[in-house]
């Protein structure tokens, strides 16, 4: 039986690649091939800017109330089908329906509808001098690429078009090659609310197409979401015109459990911060710093509960709360690290092995795992693995806990939990990180600002902040008065 085949998305419809080159897509519960799809060629590409372009000219000429307008609608076709687009989610990422259902398409959603309420709030400014005046203006920059990474794919792909739309560019947005049905969709639905042709357009392919975007001359700015090594790359292809650039980046973030912290809470969070959507997730607390007089405590309930609350299996029952990882390729790479991380001396406190649910046998999962007796300096603690692995470590005083929190090149995110609000405060200001949270972790809402400090990142998504990033200032200067010329 021959698979579907996926095919760009360009002016409003699908288009084929000349090229015949094509690509498959697994299931990560299954290992099986779902779809095919279709490369991007050079010619394609080019097509892709033309629309983009012809779709700019006209959206940009509408006032910020009407593409408010249109944009609400999409977001009202999102909700409407959040069910089967969390199915869609489920098949290409191997997360758990549990999460997507009420996650993904959701906060997705969240993003353009918060957007779309900012478009027509966007002031300049005006302003005396002397007899004359100048004003300000807010511009959209033009056309915008958007590269997004697998784990959340249709999320990210609304975390970036959101903004971008709203204040008025047209954005070229490539998806991951081992997740790009969800932006797809989303394509369509942009169009079924009635965004005019060529405003969001998809292309597929690897590093290839990514890096054609990038260095294109036409494209004013990239977004980028992935790890570091890959946002170096694309920086620095972005470079080559001075393109404005976003970039949210890998993670090795702390959580600080302090003596007087709920120990039921911080294992609530410690948890979240690593199994949620199997650990593929760049905040998550990996690195779990627990003060020594809570140390027992605190691994006493997180062995307890992570050996009896966690459910592998199918993603599509809605029981299973710990899905498969992306590919076979990176859960290899994920039980390398486990490896790695018993040679360096550290110990597993529960987990530290592949498994094979029966109701998904050939799935690529791996076991919640939660090491103790690490030290700062192990791969495990160092590295980002994105994977469902924990490292806990034992600390003294707040000073100490702090410097070692702050001992990476990565800033994404952080979390402290305590009662004292005076010392949760403190703390968290001296940690260097972009996104944190006190007595919570993970919660991401549309308003928020997110990015990182260090390598974790450049600029930030969502809040008021990003709107203004994808427009541009024009000053305007009114002269009033008769010109003094030397002349």
């Amino acid at each position: 039986m021959s698979l579907p085949v996926l095919q760009n998305f360009i002016h409003g419809k699908f288009v084929a690649s000349q090229s015949g080159n094509s690509f498959a897509v697994k299931n990560p519960a299954s290992d099986e091939d779902i779809y095919l799809v279709e490369e991007a060629d050079d010619a394609l590409l080019q097509q892709a800017i033309e629309s983009a372009k012809q779709g700019f000219a006209q959206w940009s000429k509408m006032t910020p109330i009407e593409r408010s307008r249109i944009l609400l609608k999409a977001v009202a076709l999102l909700r409407e089908r959040n069910d089967e687009l969390a199915r869609i989610e489920v098949q290409d990422t191997g997360k758990p329906i549990q999460e997507a259902d009420c996650v993904d398409i959701e906060t997705g959603a969240d993003v353009i509808e918060y957007f779309a309420g900012l478009a027509p709030a966007q002031l300049g400014s005006q302003q005396a001098v002397g007899e004359d005046f100048f004003y300000t203006r807010r511009e959209p920059l033009g056309i915008c690429a958007g590269i997004g990474a697998w784990n959340y794919p249709l999320q990210i792909a609304c975390w970036k078009s959101g903004p971008a739309l709203a204040a008025g560019n047209a954005m070229i947005f490539k998806p991951s090659e081992e997740t790009p049905m969800g932006a797809i969709k989303l394509a369509q639905i942009f169009i079924e609310a009635g965004m005019p042709k060529g405003v969001f357009n998809v292309v597929h392919g690897a590093a290839r197409v990514g890096q054609w975007l990038t260095t294109h001359n036409d494209i004013e700015k990239v977004s980028f979401t992935g790890e570091v090594g890959t946002g170096k790359k694309v920086m620095q292809s972005a470079s080559t015109n001075l393109k404005e650039v976003t970039m949210e980046l890998g993670g090795k973030s702390p959580l600080i459990v302090f003596d007087d912290a709920d120990v039921s809470q911080a294992v609530s969070a410690a948890m979240l911060g690593n199994f949620y959507t199997q650990g593929e997730i760049c905040t998550n607390c990996t690195r779990v710093y627990v003060h020594r007089d809570v140390y027992v405590a605190f691994l006493d309930e997180l062995k307890t509960r992570t050996e009896n609350n966690v459910i592998a299996g199918d993603p599509l029952d809605p029981k299973v709360n710990l899905g498969a990882l992306i590919s076979k390729k990176h859960q290899q790479l994920v039980l390398e690290y486990i490896e790695k991380g018993k040679l360096e001396g550290a110990n597993v406190l529960t987990g530290g092995h592949a498994l094979s649910p029966e109701s998904a046998p050939n799935g690529y999962f791996v076991a919640p795992t939660v090491f103790i007796d690490c030290t700062d300096d192990m791969s495990i603690v160092k590295e980002e693995i994105f994977g469902p692995v924990m490292s806990v470590l034992v600390f003294d005083n707040e000073d100490e806990v702090i410097k070692r929190a702050n001992n990476t090149e990565l800033g994404l995110a952080a979390g402290v939990f305590s009662r004292d609000i005076q010392r949760a405060h403190r703390v968290i200001h001296q940690l260097q990180a972009g996104i944190c949270w006190i007595n919570a972790y993970g919660n991401s809402p549309a308003e928020m600002p997110v990015g990182g400090y260090k390598q974790s990142g450049v600029g930030r998504e969502n809040g008021v902040e990003t709107l203004n990033s994808y427009t541009q200032t024009k000053s305007v200067y009114v002269g009033m008065s008769q010109i003094e010329s030397p002349f």
